[in-house]
């Protein structure tokens, strides 16, 4: 009798169903912007559609083709860097370039620098050892070969809170952690080269660059039996990092399968990373230098004797957004303060001269929150309908070709170079790629068989985020396949 009078009308029973219509109803009408096949991708990868914001619009049209939930406030991962690169070619312009310069503080006399000689950055996001290597070529060459004082690092134009690599994710070594520096050097990382030695009896381990104050104590013994498959971990690495100094040895044993492998870690503190590098290459070539490093101003009004002049901008993009560089990206995001606001740049001010730039170009994205404009971020939100609305302003501007051709092209190259293979839509889709643990993220634009292109922005936040990544490349298929004919229902 008990179980029977449950199942009776009554005013608990009466709320309880009326709120489930509700719900089904709500989700009904969530469900009706998407086709049913797209719904059902992510559905059929445990990811509910309440955690799924969609818009796909053809550039040539005024409404989007799909939309669902167009305005919910989104963690972006990596596709924010969207935001900050057509904000930069936008502002700054696609040839800009930055300047890293070396003044002296003394007197010059007959090739000998009585004094200090000053390092100023203004943000370079990729200075390469090479780069660096023409930099101390150039040093040389303007007659100072030798200083008796110090090493001066101007690092003024950044004023950015102090940066613990771990905080992220609790992986402080890894290259990605790395925080922005107004004078940022080969980012901060010592690339670990591992091989069998020619007798195969052993490993052999070399650092890049090659800096003493990184010290490469113990190699990993040599295991010819063992599969490649989790090299590192078999290696048993053991990174003692003091800031100034760094002490690196192996407990385990690299697989002799693996051939030859690299390993990018993040070591030393900015200070003692610049110094380091400027003792090697400076003494290189042909300077001498014994004195000490500390931070400092450069002279006013004084020249620079020597200047790293960068690749320009549209270069540094295609890397940010194909390569998806979480460091770059910072130091390109505060590069927009720094020229739009003056020094010291500072992620508020550059997240201010963002969202004045969006007023000025009347491109309406309420919901945007940049903390670093990397997307490694836990607390940048944005909206699917802003990308969307960015993503066709973008191919409406003067840098539409610029920024076009920084993102990874399906089945071709960058972050989805192995994605798309097998389906029409590789080498169709320009796209930038975000993920972070719960999120996973596509945007850019699908070019379909008639040569029209869609706009699109796909996001996903759940703990099944990383399932989800099938169901976003079925959507790219689809709108390839499918976007013309549901464009004629479109305005």
């Amino acid at each position: 009798m008990r179980r029977t009078s449950l199942l009776r009308p009554g005013p608990w029973s009466s709320r309880l169903a009326l709120a489930l219509a509700l719900v089904a109803l709500w989700a009904c009408e969530a469900c009706a912007a998407i086709p049913r096949e797209i719904a059902r991708a992510f559905m059929d990868q445990g990811v509910p559609l309440t955690n799924v914001a969609i818009v796909v619009q053809a550039v040539d049209q005024r409404r989007p083709l799909l939309a669902h939930r167009p305005s919910a406030a989104m963690s972006p991962a990596s596709v924010m860097k969207l935001v900050t690169t057509y904000a930069a070619l936008d502002l700054l312009g696609p040839s800009y370039r930055w300047r890293t310069e070396a003044y002296v503080d003394g007197t010059l006399d007959q090739g000998t620098l009585h004094g200090n000689l000053v390092l100023k950055g203004r943000g370079d996001p990729k200075i390469t050892i090479e780069q660096w290597q023409a930099f101390m070529g150039a040093l040389v060459a303007s007659g100072v070969r030798r200083i008796d004082g110090d090493l001066v690092l101007d690092r003024s134009a950044f004023d950015v809170p102090p940066h613990d690599p771990a905080a992220f994710d609790g992986a402080p070594l890894r290259s990605y952690n790395v925080g922005p520096d107004a004078l940022l050097v080969n980012f901060k990382s010592v690339r670990l080269l591992f091989a069998p030695d020619p007798t195969g009896t052993a490993t052999g381990v070399t650092a890049e660059p090659p800096l003493a104050s990184i010290h490469l104590d113990r190699p990993p013994a040599l295991d010819m039996l063992a599969a490649c498959e989790s090299w590192r971990a078999r290696v048993k690495p053991v990174f003692i990092d003091a800031g100034s100094s760094a002490d690196i040895f192996f407990a385990g044993a690299y697989p002799a399968s693996c051939g030859e492998k690299a390993w990018y870690v993040a070591l030393l503190d900015p200070t003692a990373y610049v110094h380091g590098m400027f003792a090697t290459y400076y003494a290189a070539a042909g300077g001498s230098f014994s004195g000490s490093v500390r931070d400092g101003i450069a002279p006013l009004d004084a020249n620079p004797v020597a200047v790293l002049e960068s690749p320009p901008l549209y270069d540094i993009v295609r890397d940010v957004n194909k390569l998806s560089n979480n460091v770059m990206a910072r130091q390109l995001f505060l590069t927009l303060a720094l020229e739009r606001a003056g020094a010291p740049a500072s992620p508020r001010r550059a997240a201010q001269v963002v969202q004045r730039w969006l007023r000025e170009r009347k491109l309406a994205m309420p919901l945007l929150l940049m903390e670093n404009g990397s997307g490694l971020s836990r607390l940048e939100r944005v909206s699917a309908g802003g990308l969307a609305r960015l993503l066709v302003a973008a191919d409406k501007s003067a840098v539409r070709d610029e920024f076009a051709s920084s993102l990874a092209v399906a089945a071709t190259d960058g972050t989805v170079e192995n994605r798309f293979r097998d389906g029409t839509v590789a080498g169709q889709a320009l796209l930038k790629t975000g993920t972070l643990d719960g999120v996973r993220a596509l945007a850019g634009y699908v070019i379909d068989a008639q040569g029209r292109r869609y706009a699109i922005a796909a996001l996903i936040n759940h703990p099944n985020a990383a399932r989800g990544q099938p169901a976003l490349d079925f959507l790219v298929q689809w709108v390839f396949s499918n976007g013309e004919t549901w464009s004629r229902t479109v305005d």
